[in-house]
């Protein structure tokens, strides 16, 4: 006895509909109904009939022959699901327009920036829409963030003699970043700070004394990582002259010296232009106005921060000196130089992309 039902269209596959089919049913986070479908039409292309195909994937017959024509109608295609209308839109293109632009151009009478519940009140909206917009085109009006931008007409010049040093060095030279950390203050809590526990962060007292403070002169050197410093009550000339001197002692005298400093007026006195007169081997290179980001020392001096300073306590200007005595000699036991990797162009194409958008 032959056959029962309507005959059936061969179902072939190509190569790549197999290995799409395959990677369907087979991948963790595919939906179970299109890892379903992809496996019924598997299986029939492998020439199983409607009923063992329904008994392997455990569906009726009807399902089996439902995804088998929509597979040969639309191929791939057709195992996907069409989007299903949902629920009447009630936010309107005006309501948007109207959220959007009271956020950026408005502000209500009794604050700085709109909340979502008051900018809802305004435009008649929940509360919960006026978020979603405000996700949807990335507006955040309780943040705020600051900038600097350098008005040193020398401005591009500087970036790239400086820039040029850190991914240049120049031949039979040290560059050393420079500069100093000022008013570091000795800080002791009013009461004893209670420890880590099991559970517990360590806690303190938000309120402190302060107990004298110290100006740091350090030096990075930019190759190996490793830093002069000293601590001085005051960061006057005569205080960098003698710091200079430091610096000119750490390095071998056959080797010149590239110094990269600000424009602080202490590093520009005539006192310190005789110093350099006496010292040819050194140059300085001031990084422009406001840019303090150019100077890698920076970024030391936020280590020690981040590390030392933020959760320290000092009862006297004494043991904060010989904590940091401490930890910048504990940093040269094994320094670590941070290494720099933007060039002055693309600095320099980051800086207009930002001014465009002011």
């Amino acid at each position: 006895m032959g056959k029962r039902g309507r005959p059936k269209s061969p179902l072939a596959l190509s190569e790549l509909e197999r290995e799409t089919l395959t990677r369907w049913s087979r991948r963790p986070k595919t939906p179970h109904s299109l890892s379903q479908r992809s496996r019924i039409v598997l299986l029939c292309a492998d020439g199983l009939d409607s009923v063992a195909v329904a008994d392997k994937v455990g569906v009726h017959q009807a399902t089996v022959g439902k995804w088998r024509r929509r597979f040969l109608e639309r191929r791939l295609d057709g195992l996907i699901d069409e989007p299903r209308p949902g629920a009447p839109r009630t936010i309107t293109d005006d309501d948007v327009e109207a959220v959007v632009v009271r956020t950026l151009e408005d502000m209500p009478p009794d604050a700085t920036h709109w909340s979502t519940r008051d900018l809802a009140a305004q435009v008649g909206i929940s509360a919960s829409s006026v978020g979603r917009i405000w996700k949807a085109f990335g507006l955040k009006p309780w943040q705020t963030d600051t900038f600097k931008l350098s008005e040193d007409p020398q401005f591009i010049e500087k970036v790239r003699d400086i820039v040029g040093l850190y991914l240049n060095p120049p031949d039979k030279a040290v560059v050393v970043c420079v500069d100093e950390k000022t008013g570091i203050q000795a800080l002791d809590r009013t009461q004893p700070i209670l420890p880590m526990r099991p559970g517990q962060v360590e806690r303190r007292t938000h309120d402190y004394k302060r107990n004298g403070i110290t100006d740091l002169f350090a030096a990075l050197n930019l190759a190996t990582g490793h830093v002069v410093h000293q601590l001085r009550p005051q960061h006057r000339a005569i205080e960098f002259r003698t710091f200079l001197n430091a610096i000119d002692a750490a390095v071998p005298e056959d080797l010149d010296v590239h110094v990269v400093l600000d424009n602080s007026s202490t590093h520009k006195t005539p006192a310190i232009n005789k110093w350099l007169l006496r010292h040819p081997r050194f140059t300085f290179h001031f990084t422009p106005t406001s840019s303090s980001w150019l100077n890698l020392v920076e970024r030391w001096f936020a280590e020690l921060t981040n590390r030392k300073l933020k959760r320290s306590a000092h009862r006297s200007v004494r043991e904060l000196t010989d904590d940091l005595n401490q930890w910048i000699a504990t940093w040269n036991d094994n320094p670590r130089p941070f290494v720099w990797h933007k060039t002055a162009d693309e600095i320099l194409d980051s800086l207009k992309k930002y001014v465009s958008n002011l």
